[in-house]
């Protein structure tokens, strides 16, 4: 596979509802897209013109207007456009025009079409009208929605060769058996024809009425994701049949259920995306504790669950900058604004406030300053109805601190690099988890980013200070293999997972960044780019990855427990609450944080 698709097929994965393809569907697809590149103000269609397919933005930003020149959307990295008029009548609905240098691939209509007869997540996706309210519950979902494709079938005579050809070309992995009317008989599975034909030693003609589990057990299409659930359970299958007046209409594997799980936050962001009031994206956003729920108690990794979460996050604070510049009308200037701590590194979990900042292009005059202003109140007002509500330290927007020009914030990161005090150091691990949200300055941050890492990487006594400043949280070990919990007060006799487990990890990283100029934001990339670049070793990295991943689970886990018990999620866990196993497994988890801290103060002492 050449790099280019690779970088294509990795690039959509990030994308719903490309993330929802079987993988060699994906690369298939991959294979299909156009790239074209397009320089700031160009046209990329107009309105009422042909379209050439669906347009998936890789990188830059994208204003669509109406047929009048009325703002409609302006569209980032993973938004998609051109499906409107793709859907009618092939011309465009819109006008789209690039507001920065942009990256598009380009789907053929053929192709999209193709998926959205094909895929029913592809269809739910891109058919943008309203219908009945969707559950992310899963066990409250109608068969009938969670049924991934169209139904694969074959007769009853289909030689045994010739059905495995189907599964392969199909990137499924059964087959329902019926009747030229379309009334199942019985399904066959890969795992039939490996079993029963190729380890029987069973001729490749064989017909699947031979190997196939006949008259199998089926659930019409108004059965509840509960049955499906409770089926596969006490039957132990993976595939089960969906019929509708005995006719084969579906195929319900534990595929399609994890599948589901996995991209349910892709329904909140499309109703955040298609919330016009605030009331409405509040009703959105209070769904976020059962989506946590649901991605847990899926067992999906805790950096999965909580990038799904911040997605929503992201969503909700480009539909609020969209809001506020109808509200206000278009920026004087370009600006950019920017998401840190637990959002800037894409680790939101069911607990979170909101940390941001805004970089405006040096062009801005002091009247203009008052714009920004009145929009960053918009957005973090509304981020606070939100649920993400005020940052206790007003790490926000809405400081004028933060509500700055590029040339301004320049100096503040020179600053903090040659005066390395108390107050820099905390200042500095905030703003160096920067990552751009939206807004229409796209450059804005980049050679800032590039700049601040050279120098920061550049200075011994910048970096012997974050290190000191990543030794201010511990683990909380005690005496005797026990935990150091919280002496008194509202949480007594429990252990704050995040400042003292996941946040001495990801002070760590971040240091780790620093020293091999690392861009990256993400605590888990961190820790695995400082490995490829050998800034730490291969043992320490695997070793503090798997702790972290144990603490960061164990504290979402947590979070669940206390959902399901009607509590608001918070991060202070009892040990008492945990059984033998899992604090010996916590406890060892805490040591090797603790291990590397050590490690990373002899440095300290040795760069001093």
């Amino acid at each position: 596979m050449d790099t280019d698709r690779q970088a294509i097929i990795a690039f959509l994965e990030t994308v719903h509802p490309y993330d929802s393809l079987p993988r060699d569907e994906l690369a298939d697809v991959a294979s299909s897209f156009r790239r074209m590149e397009f320089r700031p103000e160009a046209l990329i269609y107009v309105y009422q013109t042909p379209l050439g397919g669906l347009y998936l933005i890789k990188q830059g930003a994208v204003e669509i207007t109406d047929g009048n020149g009325g703002l409609v959307s302006l569209l980032g990295p993973r938004n998609s456009f051109g499906e409107r008029g793709l859907l009618r009548d092939g011309l465009a609905a819109t006008q789209a025009r690039a507001t920065a240098q942009t990256v598009c691939l380009v789907l053929p209509t053929p192709t999209f079409k193709r998926l959205i007869e094909t895929y029913p997540a592809f269809e739910r996706f891109f058919n943008r009208k309203r219908g009945e309210k969707v559950s992310t519950d899963i066990a409250t979902q109608k068969v009938a929605d969670l049924i991934a494709r169209k139904p694969l079938s074959c007769a009853p005579g289909t030689p045994a060769i010739e059905a495995a050809r189907m599964m392969r070309d199909a990137h499924v992995s059964s087959l329902g058996v019926v009747e030229s009317d379309e009334k199942l008989l019985g399904i066959v599975t890969q795992r039939d024809l490996s079993n029963k034909i190729l380890a029987d030693g069973q001729p490749p003609q064989t017909p699947v009425a031979a190997v196939m589990t006949p008259d199998p057990i089926s659930l019409p299409p108004t059965a509840l994701g509960s049955d499906i659930l409770h089926i596969m359970l006490e039957k132990r299958i993976g595939h089960l049949p969906i019929t509708e007046a005995g006719r084969f209409v579906g195929m319900i594997t534990q595929t399609d259920l994890t599948r589901f799980q996995a991209v349910s936050s892709a329904v909140l962001i499309r109703d955040v995306v298609s919330a016009e009031t605030l009331d409405e994206m509040t009703a959105v956003t209070a769904r976020i504790p059962q989506l946590l729920l649901q991605l847990v108690g899926a067992h999906h990794a805790h950096d999965v669950v909580t990038r799904l979460i911040t997605d929503i996050a992201d969503a909700v604070t480009r539909r609020l900058l969209v809001m506020a510049e109808r509200e206000l009308g278009p920026p004087p200037v370009p600006y950019l604004w920017l998401a840190c701590g637990s959002q800037g590194r894409q680790e939101q979990t069911g607990v979170s406030d909101q940390d941001n900042c805004l970089i405006v292009d040096d062009r801005v005059t002091a009247e203009d300053m008052d714009y920004f202003r009145a929009l960053a109140k918009i957005v973090c007002d509304g981020l606070n109805a939100c649920g993400y509500v005020y940052c206790p330290g007003d790490m926000m927007a809405t400081a004028e601190r933060w509500c700055q020009p590029l040339k301004v914030w320049r100096g503040y990161f020179h600053d903090w690099i040659d005066t390395p005090n108390p107050e820099a150091q905390m200042l500095a691990s905030v703003m160096f988890d920067l990552r751009p949200i939206g807004g229409n300055g796209a450059d804005l941050f980049a050679a800032l980013q590039e700049e601040t890492l050279r120098l920061a990487s550049h200075s011994p006594i910048f970096i012997s200070n974050m290190l000191a400043n990543s030794l201010k949280h511990t683990p909380p070990l005690g005496l005797l293999r026990g935990f150091a919990t919280i002496r008194s007060g509202e949480h007594r006799n429990h252990i704050d997972l995040k400042m003292n487990g996941v946040v001495p990890v990801i002070d760590l990283a971040r240091v780790y960044a620093l020293k091999g100029r690392l861009g990256l934001a993400n605590t888990r990339a961190r820790l695995k780019a400082a490995e490829e670049e050998g800034v730490i070793s291969a043992n320490d990295a695997r070793d503090l990855i798997e702790a972290y991943d144990l603490i960061a689970s164990t504290r979402l886990e947590n979070q669940v427990t206390l959902i399901k018990l009607g509590r608001a999620p918070d991060n202070f866990l009892a040990p008492s609450d945990m059984s033998d196993f899992e604090r010996s497994h916590l406890r060892d988890a805490f040591v090797v944080v603790r291990t590397m801290q050590s490690a990373v103060g002899h440095s300290k002492a040795v760069v001093t």
